[in-house]
C-alpha cells in the first residue's frame, strides 16, 4: 500500500496503539472515582496533561480537552461568540478555513452575528491592510488557520496577532492548528485560542485540545454535572495516547520537514512532464501538502483508478466530498482549476520507493485518461 492522505488522518503508531491497550486494560478505573482505581487513573491523567503541556509550553489550566478540532473549533468560536455578544456580534474569518469553521460562522450568522472574510494576497497570506479595515471597536473575534488544509499555505500568526492587537487590542484571535501542529513550529504565544487534533499526529481518533490562554473568558457549549467548559468522564487512554504522539510529532520537526520536502521536490519535477497538469502552491506552502489540478480529468475518477493499486490520496479535504477547492479558487480564480483539485498529502515516514511506485501508477493512469479524452 502506498498512502499519501496524511492530512486527512494518520496511522496510529504501533507504540501509540501499544499505550491505549496498557491504559485500557490496566487504568480502566474513572478517574473521577474516590476509590483506589480510580485514583490511579487520576494519576496517569494528571500526568498526561503535565506532558502535554511541558511540550506545548502552556498551562494546564489553559487546556481542555476535546473530541477533535472540530469541537475545539465550536468552543473556541461560539464560546467567544457568547461571552462577549455584549461587546460586540462582528466576527472576522480568513477565506482559507476548514469547512468546520464555515460551519460555525452560518450558525453564528443566523443568530444575528456579523461575519466578515478577509482577503488574502496572490501567495495565500493575509491582506493585513484589508485586516486593519475590518477591525472595528465591535470585533470580538478573528480566525486564521495556522496552516490551511487544502494547499498547505502557512500564515505569519505572531503578525496578525501584532495587527489585531495595534487596532483593538480587546479583539481576540484564534488559529486552527490542525494541519501545523507536529509538522512546522509553531508558538501557542501568538494566538488566545488554538485548537488541535490528535489523528492528524499519528495518534487515535476522538481526541484533541483547545488552548486557550488564561483568564480568557468564553462560555461553554455543553453542559454537565460540573462547571468545566467540557464536562464528562475523561477518555483516559485516548489521552494518554494523544500526549504520547504529540511527544513524538515534535521531534526531529527540521529534519522530518527536510526529508518531506525531498518527496515534495521530486513529485513536483516529474509532474513538469506533464503540461495540463497544474502545481497548486505558492512560496508559503509548507511541503507536507501538495496540490495538483488534473484540468481535464475528474478528480475522483483518478482517486478511483490509483485506489486498484492500492494507492490513496485525497481531493481537496476530507470533510469537503468532493467539492470545489475554494482555496484553489480563492488563489487562481480559476474554477475548472479548483474542481479538479487532487491533494498528495507526504509524512516522514513515506518511503522513497513509495513515491517511485506512485509516479509509475500515476503516468499510467494518467496518460491513459488522456487517451479516453
Amino acid at each position: 500500500m502506498v498512502y499519501l492522505d496524511y492530512s486527512a488522518t494518520t496511522p496510529v503508531l504501533p507504540e501509540v496503539l501499544d499505550s491505549y491497550i496498557k491504559v485500557t486494560n490496566e487504568y480502566f478505573g474513572n478517574p473521577n472515582s474516590l476509590h483506589r482505581l480510580g485514583s490511579k487513573s487520576k494519576e496517569l491523567l494528571t500526568s498526561a496533561i503535565n506532558q502535554i503541556c511541558e511540550i506545548l509550553k502552556i498551562k494546564s489550566s489553559e487546556m481542555v480537552i476535546t473530541s477533535g478540532a472540530t469541537e475545539a473549533n465550536n468552543m473556541a468560536i461560539i464560546g467567544t461568540a457568547l461571552a462577549h455578544s455584549k461587546q460586540g456580534k462582528h466576527i472576522i474569518v480568513s477565506k482559507l478555513e476548514h469547512d468546520s469553521v464555515y460551519g460555525i460562522c452560518k450558525h453564528l450568522e443566523d443568530n444575528g452575528f456579523l461575519i466578515d472574510y478577509v482577503s488574502n494576497n496572490e501567495e495565500g497570506v493575509i491582506d493585513f491592510d484589508d485586516l486593519k479595515k475590518l477591525i472595528r471597536p465591535e470585533t470580538i473575534l478573528v480566525s486564521v488557520c495556522a496552516v490551511n488544509s487544502e494547499l498547505g499555505i502557512r500564515q505569519p500568526l505572531k503578525t496578525i496577532k501584532q495587527v489585531i492587537n495595534k487596532e483593538n487590542p480587546n479583539t481576540i484571535f484564534h488559529s486552527d492548528m490542525t494541519q501545523g501542529i507536529g509538522k512546522v513550529a509553531l508558538n501557542l504565544n501568538d494566538v488566545d485560542l488554538a485548537s488541535m487534533s490528535s489523528h492528524k499526529i499519528y495518534g487515535p481518533k476522538g481526541v484533541g485540545l483547545l488552548y486557550k490562554k488564561e483568564n480568557l473568558k468564553i462560555k461553554p457549549i455543553m453542559f454537565g454535572s460540573d462547571n468545566d467548559l467540557r464536562p464528562g468522564t475523561p477518555p483516559l487512554p485516548l489521552i494518554v495516547t494523544f500526549a504520547k504522539a504529540l511527544r513524538i510529532s515534535m521531534l526531529d520537526l527540521a529534519k522530518k520537514e527536510e526529508k518531506i520536502n525531498k518527496h515534495n521536490i521530486k513529485i513536483i519535477n516529474h509532474f513538469k512532464n506533464h503540461t495540463q497538469i497544474l502545481i497548486n502552491k505558492t512560496k508559503y506552502s509548507i511541503p507536507h501538502i501538495l496540490n495538483i489540478s488534473l484540468m481535464n480529468i475528474k478528480p475522483e475518477t483518478f482517486i478511483h483508478a490509483l485506489e486498484k493499486h492500492d494507492i490513496y490520496v485525497g481531493s481537496n479535504t476530507a470533510c469537503s466530498k468532493g467539492k470545489i477547492s475554494a482555496a484553489t479558487l480563492n488563489i487562481y480564480r480559476d474554477k475548472t482549476r479548483a474542481l479538479t483539485t487532487i491533494r498528495i498529502s507526504l509524512s516522514h515516514l513515506t518511503k522513497n520507493e513509495e513515491i517511485n511506485l506512485f509516479l509509475e501508477k500515476f503516468d499510467l493512469i494518467y496518460n491513459r485518461l488522456l487517451e479516453l479524452k
